[in-house]
């Protein structure tokens, strides 16, 4: 029997003109580790809320969810709470105590057990996550991945059989996202633990995946072992290609690019034979090294050279010197003498571990905190109390990492005419405006909803167009491309560019490598509470060893300059043997 077992799902929200899922139907066996993967608003938060009883939506449904013969609405509250474990995106939406300790203790504490096999339990949890060092802070001094790896630690202290995961990483920065993608690998491996979790990071996932299953409008368009999902998603062409397709990891899209299954040096074998598609950057190395040339000629390579960076004219916009904040006299300082500047008309990208103080470096920015010391000019003002009213809202705007903060109507289109209440615009110009940012953020469908009823991705998407009405000159974004899926990232750079080129001046702070090597004019590394590096974003990105992208990981033995997977695919097309 199924460890999971979906019949014929269809769900449907209030109100809603379409279901949010439909005729889905899926087996999961016990300790297989499935990835689901889709654009945003295809389902995947619904259809994994349906296999936590206290987190089921309200809606109308059909079909059935059975978790060992039983429909997970109809389980005792005891077995749903130890059995199935849910992490969520937010990591601070499901901590709920003051101390790590007392977080890992919590759940067991509900369940009525004795003080020795709490300690028991929590002891042998917070060893295995290595959580020695840090067991007795508050968990207000966590970092992002701190905080996830606690609430996972918290799940698993449970014990549970089927572990849910809705998009864990995605606040988290590249290296804690690595770590923690890691740890439910473990899990996985070590414990015999059922694993379902949907993501649109696949670069660690797809690797660890028994079987990927890909979702479209609410249903179920495939589902099989990795290499065969990039071969699905790929298409016959580049005509073909899934939308997902850009979502998978740099090796495949690479591999496909170069004619796929026609290259088959250096592949591995399954076990009957088979030749599969690489998934790593070990495998891509290994692939590369057999269909490039001979290591005598491998020096006279075509480095197929990039163009020269485009150099941005004009003083700074955005000026900061000397900055120090920290939030309250026993905390340490979380800008330590910053420096920076960010010119007119580019998209200026400042990365980052969690913690590090770039969110809080946009805030300053905003004026929504108070530095300590130093100074920051926005477009010729200072940032201070006095000029607060002149700068936002009208020279500058500001997306929060978290897009709820800036919703307050109860369906998507009165969201975006709110943000015009202050125009004073005719009702047809207001409603004309409207329109076309439903249809740039392709969210038209999403236009009677409530915001809190959309995904991660689409609520992402509502608070930039809700922004870009304000039609600000500067544009201040913390994690813009959190929750989106790949193909509408490749939209929101042509936004970008856009805004650009009607002069708007986009400072980001991201987690996200890839797209601010592909799309970003200048980035920064944010560390200690300063930047201590900065600079073009190919050559940024060509010299790090972590954050940097997968595309150049793969190649740099070869070409150190190439940074993203369509560059590397055009060089290894000249540089092959066929």
């Amino acid at each position: 029997m199924a460890s999971i077992a979906i019949r014929n799902l269809t769900f449907t929200y209030p109100l809603a003109e379409s279901p949010a899922l439909r005729d889905v139907n899926l087996d999961v066996e016990q300790s297989e580790f499935i990835v689901i993967c889709g654009k945003s608003g295809c389902g995947k938060s619904t259809l994994l809320r349906q296999l936590k009883k206290n987190l089921i939506p309200y809606g109308d449904k059909e079909g059935s969810v059975l978790y060992g013969g039983v429909e997970i609405a109809e389980l005792p509250d005891r077995l749903s709470t130890t059995d199935i474990g849910f992490v969520q995106q937010n990591p601070d939406n499901q901590l709920v105590t003051d101390k790590v300790w007392h977080e890992l203790a919590f759940g067991l504490e509900s369940l009525g057990m004795d003080n020795q096999t709490i300690r028991r339990k929590v002891a042998e949890m917070a060893s295995f996550f290595d959580m020695q060092t840090w067991f007795r802070k508050s968990v207000s001094e966590l970092s992002g991945g701190q905080k996830q790896l606690l609430n996972l630690a918290s799940v698993m202290v449970m014990q549970p059989k089927v572990l849910i995961l809705d998009e864990p990483t995605s606040q988290l920065d590249p290296i804690a996202a690595e770590e923690f993608l890691k740890t439910v690998y473990k899990i996985n491996r070590d414990l015999g633990t059922t694993v379902i979790i949907s993501e649109h990071r696949l670069e660690d996932l797809i690797p660890m995946a028994d079987r990927v299953v890909v979702m479209d409008q609410g249903r179920i368009i495939a589902g099989d072992s990795p290499w065969k999902i990039g071969d699905f998603l790929a298409g016959n062409s580049a005509g073909e290609r899934h939308p997902m397709f850009y979502g998978l990891p740099s090796v495949m899209k690479i591999f496909s690019a170069c004619g796929g299954s026609k290259m088959q040096k250096g592949l591995h074998r399954t076990s009957d034979g088979k030749r599969i598609a690489p998934l790593t950057i070990r495998d891509g190395r290994l692939w590369l090294e057999a269909v490039l040339e001979d290591s005598a000629k491998s020096a006279s390579l075509d480095p197929v050279r990039m163009p020269e960076e485009e150099i941005l004219p004009g003083d700074a916009i955005i000026e900061i010197k000397d900055l120090w904040h920290q939030y309250d006299r026993t905390s340490p300082q979380v800008l330590r003498g910053l420096n920076l500047k960010v010119k007119p008309g580019e998209l200026f990208c400042l990365m980052g571990g969690n913690g590090a103080g770039k969110s809080t470096t946009l805030k300053a920015v905003a004026g929504l905190i108070k530095p300590q010391r130093g100074s920051i000019t926005v477009d010729g003002l200072k940032v201070c109390k006095e000029n607060t009213g002149k700068l936002m809202g009208h020279v500058m705007a500001m997306v929060p990492q978290n897009p709820q903060a800036l919703f307050t109507e109860i369906t998507v289109e009165e969201e975006l005419a709110e943000a015009l209440y202050d125009r004073k615009l005719p009702p047809e110009e207001v409603a004309a405006r409207v329109e076309n940012m439903l249809e740039t953020m392709e969210i038209s469908h999403l236009r009677k909803s409530h915001p809190y009823d959309l995904s991660g991705g689409e609520q992402q998407r509502l608070a930039l167009g809700k922004i870009l009405l304000l039609e600000p000159k500067i544009l201040l974004l913390d994690e813009p491309t959190k929750g989106l899926d790949p193909f509408f990232k490749i939209t929101l750079a042509g936004i970008f560019k856009k805004l650009k080129e009607q002069g708007v001046t986009l400072f980001m702070v991201s987690h996200d490598v890839e797209f601010c090597a592909e799309y970003g004019d200048r980035c920064a590394m944010f560390f200690d509470g300063d930047v201590v590096s900065a600079g073009p974003a190919r050559p940024f990105f060509a010299g790090n060893s972590f954050y940097t992208t997968t595309a150049n990981r793969i190649v740099r033995q070869w070409n150190e300059n190439l940074v993203t997977w369509e560059e590397v695919a055009a060089w290894a097309e000249q540089n092959t043997i066929r």
